[in-house]
């Protein structure tokens, strides 16, 4: 069974930073393209960020320029560097398969305050 534990989150200021981990098992990792999702209070879970298995990534426009996906095989790890962060960026954030997800994982909260 595949898990996901996600870790990194916190509490920072308009223009902070914070990177995000998640370490997963149970699965080939190198093989799986990965994204990173959020959900905010009384919205939809969404996809932020993603990347295959060779390293290609994508972002929406929200992220775009100021969140990095990346991730070592080696470690079965997906990391999502988040830099400029605002208040609109508070969210739990997740790490999942593309596409046909696995059963999600605890999240992560990240707080941005103005």
């Amino acid at each position: 069974q595949v898990q996901l534990v996600e870790s990194g989150g916190g509490y920072v200021q308009a223009g902070g930073s914070l990177r995000l981990s998640c370490a997963v098992s149970g699965t080939i990792f190198s093989t799986r393209t990965m994204g990173w999702y959020r959900q905010a209070p009384g919205k939809q879970r969404e996809l932020v960020a993603s990347i295959t298995s060779g390293g290609s990534t994508n972002y929406a426009d929200s992220v775009k320029g100021r969140f990095t996906i990346s991730r070592s095989n080696a470690k079965n790890t997906l990391y999502l560097q988040m830099n400029s962060l605002q208040p609109e960026d508070t969210a739990v954030y997740f790490c999942n398969r593309i596409s046909i997800n696995w059963d999600w994982g605890q999240g992560t909260q990240v707080t941005v305050s103005s």
